[in-house]
């Protein structure tokens, strides 16, 4: 499989992920714990359907200490006991922020206010944030089909 656009050869495309993988940055210092970042990115991209961001996500989380079985279970994080209280409150709110089209009103009332009894106001800007940042990278991998697989951890650093 090859992809239908070169993402690392084209220069319109280049800058455009220049920018938003600097975004990325502003949400890495943010406070929120890098942990969840990555369950939320590999949700997300679960969703999605990308398989290029579902394998860098899974391989850095493992990478960063996170154990095979909590990224196993991240599809399936309701019916599994090994997130914490905030991990899962943090998935949901990324679940609702991905699939705005399915949900009328987008992200529930319920939903918001279970994030915001275990993240401050920066840890939900970084939250927001990381969920429409992860959804531009997932669309525009899956736009051009850029196949998944071949990731090694630290390779854009």
């Amino acid at each position: 499989m090859e992809a239908r656009l070169n993402l690392f050869g084209n220069a319109v495309v280049g800058k455009f992920l220049k920018h938003i993988i600097a975004a990325d940055k502003s949400i890495s210092g943010s406070g929120l714990p890098a942990a969840t970042q990555e369950l939320v990115k590999l949700r997300a991209s679960q969703i999605n359907g990308c398989g290029y961001c579902t394998d860098m996500h899974s391989k850095d989380a493992l990478h960063a200490g996170e154990t095979t079985t909590r990224l196993n279970l991240v599809a399936a994080w309701r019916e599994a006991t090994v997130f914490t209280e905030a991990e899962r409150a943090a998935l949901e709110l990324a679940e609702q922020g991905t699939r705005i089209a399915d949900a009328a009103g987008g992200v529930s009332d319920e939903v918001w206010a279970n994030a915001a009894k275990y993240y401050d106001e920066d840890q939900l800007a970084a939250l927001v944030s990381l969920v429409a940042l992860i959804n531009a990278f997932n669309r525009v991998n899956v736009m051009v089909q850029l196949p998944a697989g071949d990731y090694k951890v630290g390779q854009f650093d």
